[in-house]
């Protein structure tokens, strides 16, 4: 049992090793999920420019309305009279509806606000275009780790050959096209060996987009950051909570005591 358990932390050891010091640099990402404008602008940008082909089934709008700060129930409008609060329900409601929903349901009617967040394409369409169902990213923050997304979305260089003509660094192969081309631009992928006859690789950019390089990250940024908002949306209210139940512990634990010294005082 001790040999088993020895091999199997170095095991570990190991592995985690080979994950530091493998050839892969992520960026770190700045995540910050109580910032709200910082969540409105990645949910503008990934319905935009992901949720075409991406789902985030475990997701419905009217939760998602309401965590960024777009209530859509007067009962979420704090402050305001009946009248203003009914007006800004409706106001975003319409904003939400026109701005965020694009799908429509079995029926053929769109989405409502308590619907889940499902993607518009079809599942056969994702077999012809990139050869499989394209993967919902409900938890891909959770999965993969939030610096992981933030350098993927950066990654995209040209490489002929490639069904889409771009591949990506840290996803080698990825079947996904660039589809923020226009705003990061093309990069170009450079190897080179340094004095010391390491070989390293660095992404060049050729041809700038829309956005400058501070621009692009903060968009990115943005995704990111929307993207570990909806891989648990209850960490926005869970560490309030926590700090309730600790102190009912700590309550708890002094009526404990309490009760002990009670039950213990005439034994010596």
């Amino acid at each position: 049992m001790r040999n088993y358990l020895i091999v199997l932390l170095s095991g570990l050891f190991i592995s985690g090793s080979a994950i530091a010091s493998g050839k892969v640099h992520l960026e770190s990402a700045q995540i910050d999920i109580t910032d709200q404008e910082s969540l409105q602008r990645g949910t503008r940008n990934f319905m935009n420019y992901c949720h075409g082909c991406h789902s985030l089934s475990a997701s419905r709008y009217n939760r998602l309305a309401k965590d960024i700060g777009l209530p859509v129930v007067p009962e979420a409008t704090t402050g305001a009279t009946k009248e203003e609060a009914d007006t800004i329900a409706a106001t975003n409601a319409k904003l939400i509806t026109e701005n965020i929903i694009f799908t429509r349901g079995e029926d053929g009617k769109p989405s409502g606000l308590g619907s889940l967040m499902h993607t518009a394409m079809a599942g056969d369409d994702a077999k012809k275009w990139f050869g499989g169902p394209v993967p919902d990213l409900s938890l891909v923050a959770r999965s993969r780790g939030a610096d992981w997304i933030y350098t993927y979305l950066k990654s995209f260089y040209l490489e002929e050959g490639r069904p889409t003509g771009m591949n990506n660094t840290i996803l080698d192969g990825a079947s996904m096209p660039h589809v923020l081309w226009e705003l990061q631009g093309f990069q170009s992928l450079e190897k080179y060996t340094d004095e010391q006859g390491v070989e390293h690789s660095e992404l060049i950019l050729t041809q700038p987009g829309t956005l400058s390089v501070a621009e692009y990250d903060e968009f990115v940024n943005d995704i990111t950051n929307f993207l570990v908002y909806v891989g648990e949306p209850a960490q926005l209210t869970r560490k309030k909570y926590g700090f309730f139940v600790m102190l009912l512990i700590l309550v708890f634990i002094g009526v404990a005591y309490a009760l002990k010294k009670e039950y213990w005082k005439d034994v010596h």
